[in-house]
């Protein structure tokens, strides 16, 4: 037997349990934030290197490029996303007190363009003379359709409004991380090197920050092409409000199936304006070109850029935005992409 004291023997298990519990403190303290602090992380990674060369400009001082970063995301992020949730809310509020009042009042009818479409028009046409002759099977059928339609418009004016106030929150938090950004990677980089060596540290951070910025530019690349292949097609046709259009197209791409509800619009539009070549017109962009970025673009760059397979690219987004909501798009490729990173990293299979 060792004449060690017990309490002495203990005492390196006795800090382990007080550091994980005060890590898991932290995190339930900080858990209604926690999606909004990754996503803050997220930006701040990828755009080191463009505050760093700012912060030249300004002559080392980090509070005034922090605010320029800061008030930079808040025009590029926030305020679109705001106006684009605000109109969305409000013309989709106006189109269903619209659509219910003139099915109370009995003066539906299927629009002129309809029978003008190729093929499939005069037997939509048909069915739908049909149905709306027929009080009775037309209340049975927006009964049905009514409802649903209402808790999914309420449903998505949630999720954006969330996504309005996490983006707004991950903004404030990241002028803290760009202004003592140098200071935590120092105290990041010194607790690594100690727990896992100062070899082990520089490769993992640098695994960290590869793979961050590489799903991020994938992601915001990939809605930038987008965004810039729908204004054209929008500009072609003759839409309005191409730059609303097209910034709400930029926001819609992170999420799954999100463009067609933009060109899917706008061909509608043109429908019901009469101009029915340039409405199949704006439906043949769409399918092939805008949502073609999104179907080869994407997976693309963001498997080039993280090594990550698309099958977890699209778990990623799918799994980030039931754990995390808007923000989740970004946050759930990223942690998988990272967490495929280190483990490859780990195992010494190349990244």
């Amino acid at each position: 037997m060792s004449g060690e004291p017990v309490g002495q023997r203990f005492q390196p298990f006795t800090r382990l349990a007080a550091v994980i519990l005060l890590v898991i403190g932290c995190l339930f303290v900080l858990r209604p934030f926690l999606a909004a602090i990754l996503f803050a992380c997220a930006i701040a990674i990828s755009s080191w290197p463009l505050y760093l060369r700012l912060l030249e400009r300004v002559k080392g001082r980090r509070w005034l490029a922090a605010i320029i970063m800061s008030v930079g995301l808040t025009l590029l992020i926030v305020v679109p996303l705001t106006l684009v949730t605000w109109n969305i809310a409000d013309n989709a509020s106006e189109f269903y007190d619209h659509f219910k009042g003139d099915l109370d009042t009995g003066v539906l009818s299927p629009p002129a363009w309809l029978k003008d479409i190729p093929i499939v028009g005069d037997i939509i046409d048909t069915y739908l003379r049909k149905l709306l002759g027929s009080r009775e099977e037309l209340l049975n059928t927006a009964k049905g359709m009514l409802e649903p339609a209402r808790h999914f418009l309420l449903g998505s004016g949630m999720v954006l409004g969330s996504g309005v106030a996490q983006v707004s929150l991950a903004v404030f938090v990241s002028f803290f991380l760009y202004r003592d950004g140098q200071y935590i990677v120092v105290s990041l980089s010194n607790a690594m090197s100690k727990l896992i060596g100062a070899e082990q540290s520089l490769s993992v951070s640098d695994t960290v920050s590869r793979t961050v910025r590489g799903v991020m530019y994938g992601l915001l690349g990939t809605a930038l092409a987008q965004s810039v292949v729908a204004a054209i097609g929008f500009l072609i046709a003759g839409v309005p409000a191409v730059a609303l259009l097209s910034v709400a197209t930029f926001l819609f791409s992170l999420i799954p199936v999100g463009p067609p509800l933009i060109w899917g619009g706008a061909a509608l539009w043109l429908f019901n304006e009469g101009s029915v070549a340039w409405g199949v017109f704006m439906l043949v962009w769409g399918v092939f070109l805008i949502s073609g970025v999104d179907n080869v673009v994407k997976p693309l760059l963001i498997s080039r850029g993280s090594s990550l397979p698309f099958i977890l690219v699209l778990l990623g987004v799918m799994g980030g935005v039931l754990a995390f909501g808007f923000v989740g798009l970004f946050i759930g490729p990223t942690l998988l992409a990272v967490g495929l990173g280190l483990l490859r990293n780990w195992t010494g299979q190349p990244v």
